[in-house]
């Protein structure tokens, strides 16, 4: 059975309030759904839009990640903020993939904790 899923990677080193956070995870999710192809967007929502938020500890890390899902066919989104509130615009706050098959995500971010 194929399973449907999201992955948000956060940056945990940025110290982002928690609403901050949100809305980062927020801004990744929906770029990263309208990167998607509708089939893929069909399945994930009928799989219950399963999302699941995993951390990093440093921006190298993430562009570790980033660099790994750019040579797949998954769509993806990595945010700069705007760096109107907490961060210097341009910072990199956080990445999705997918919506996209459960096992191929896996691969990529299966290493990465919860946040």
């Amino acid at each position: 059975m194929v399973m449907w899923k999201q992955v948000i990677v956060v940056r945990r080193d940025l110290k982002l309030s928690q609403g901050k956070l949100a809305a980062q995870v927020a801004h990744a999710s929906l770029e990263s759904y309208k990167q998607s192809p509708f089939e893929a967007q069909l399945e994930w929502e009928a799989w219950g839009s399963k999302k699941v938020v995993l951390k990093v500890k440093t921006l190298k890390e993430m562009l570790g990640v980033y660099e790994k899902v750019k040579k797949t066919k998954m769509p993806y989104a990595l945010i700069k903020d705007a760096g109107r509130t907490e961060v210097k615009p341009g910072t990199v706050t956080a990445l999705c993939i997918g919506p996209w098959r459960e096992d191929e995500i896996d691969r990529i971010t299966g290493g990465l904790k919860m946040l």
